[in-house]
């Protein structure tokens, strides 16, 4: 083991990730960052769905799919083989964690459920990530992104008063799920040290989504009716939100009663607002947002955004640029922080490559590989882990079940 993975916090720690599209390699990719060894486990010549979605990189890889693989080794195997099925179970048996996100019970007809497992690997923890409730009457229905968010209220607590119910622009209800899931799996493998015994970690996407309506929804709840939807405004503070300059715009947060004065008197220079007895307070000035806030866009509008920022900052008013995607990648900020890093690849040449937000001790935790080309791992991890012989291997390719 080398001396930069030895200082990992999950060096040691091997994963089976059998998931697909975005939830459960999600909650892999998070393990394998933290110094997981995660094998991702791939149909021979298909690969992962999302192999097949957005702009392609190199051969076997898209945009996509380089988003939640990094730091993975590809293994591919057909599972609808008894011989690739016996080969995923030898694999479950020389790993920590499983995860899986298969449609409910298909799992079980592969001989890959938990209960199957654990006879043989009892301290396994093993992630099932499913759409809805596994024990509820939509068990056996599909769970996707899209679905959620309208299900879980999301849509509606996002976008413009005027606009229709608008989903969000990354699928947040998958990412979230995922990251629930590696806090939970991480959960269980602290227990485990404690009991020597696995644990069965069940993630449904309908229930992330709703936990990450968070204050919206409770507010829901103590209304008794939907919040109203405030659009880039924050349903409680004013002026908090995202404003037009003359140039271009920017995100303002007025956090109390003392930023707004002097966001009146040294920003904008309007100290009538600031002695108005209208705006004294957050509460009145919410109650009253429809009188102030054409008042503040007029001023802003006025004048160019680097000279709002400067008069922001010095005032002590949190502020920033609303960037475009491509400008915030290459900033300075991204690019002092190392968030995207140029990782070599075997057709391509390089390939972007988003570095983990995570920092132990004043470090980044790097990224050790890019995502993987199909099947990449195929050949060192059967004969590492399972001592296949190449004859072996050979006979399994001419069968394709690798």
């Amino acid at each position: 083991m080398s001396s930069l993975n030895s200082t990992l916090p999950l060096s040691g720690v091997r994963v089976l990730d059998l998931s697909r599209i975005l939830a459960g390699p999600w909650c892999g990719m998070v393990l394998a960052d933290m110094g997981a060894e995660v094998i991702k486990v791939e149909h021979p010549g298909r690969g992962d769905d999302t192999r097949d979605w957005g702009l392609r990189v190199g051969k076997t890889e898209t945009a996509y799919f380089n988003s939640v693989n990094r730091n993975k080794r590809s293994v591919t195997l057909d599972l609808q083989t008894p011989e690739g099925q016996r080969l995923a179970r030898d694999l479950a048996n020389q790993c920590d964690v499983v995860i899986q996100n298969f449609k409910f019970g298909g799992i079980e007809k592969l001989g890959l459920g938990y209960e199957q497992l654990r006879k043989d690997n009892p301290r396994l923890v093993y992630c099932s990530i499913s759409g809805y409730d596994r024990t509820g009457p939509e068990a056996a229905r599909p769970g996707y992104d899209l679905l959620v968010q309208g299900e879980a209220g999301l849509m509606a607590l996002n976008g413009e008063a005027s606009q229709s119910p608008l989903k969000f622009g990354v699928a947040a209800v998958d990412m979230f799920t995922g990251m629930y899931s590696a806090q939970a799996v991480l959960a269980a493998l602290y227990q485990r040290e404690r009991t020597g015994q696995g644990r069965h970690v069940e993630m449904a996407l309908f229930d992330c989504g709703l936990m990450i309506t968070a204050y919206f929804g409770l507010e829901a709840l103590l209304m008794g009716e939907d919040p109203p939807r405030c659009g880039n405004s924050h349903p409680s503070i004013v002026p908090y939100g995202v404003f037009e300059a003359a140039d271009g715009p920017l995100v303002i947060t007025v956090g109390n009663n003392a930023q707004f004065a002097r966001f009146c008197i040294e920003v904008i220079e309007r100290p009538d607002l600031a002695a108005d007895e209208r705006f004294k307070t957050n509460i009145l000035r919410s109650a009253n947002r429809a009188l102030l806030l054409p008042e503040l866009h007029t001023e802003l509008a006025r004048r160019p955004r680097a000279a709002l920022l400067e008069r922001l900052a010095i005032a002590g008013i949190p502020c920033g640029e609303v960037l475009g995607l491509l400008e915030a990648l290459q900033s300075p900020r991204a690019t002092r922080g190392g968030l995207v890093t140029a990782q070599p690849h075997p057709v391509a040449g390089t390939v972007d490559v988003m570095a983990p937000p995570y920092r132990f001790d004043g470090e980044r935790l790097p990224v050790r590989s890019a995502p993987p080309i199909l099947g990449e791992g195929t050949h060192d991890v059967l004969t590492s882990l399972l001592d296949l012989p190449e004859e072996k291997l050979a006979e399994l390719k001419a069968a394709c079940v690798i």
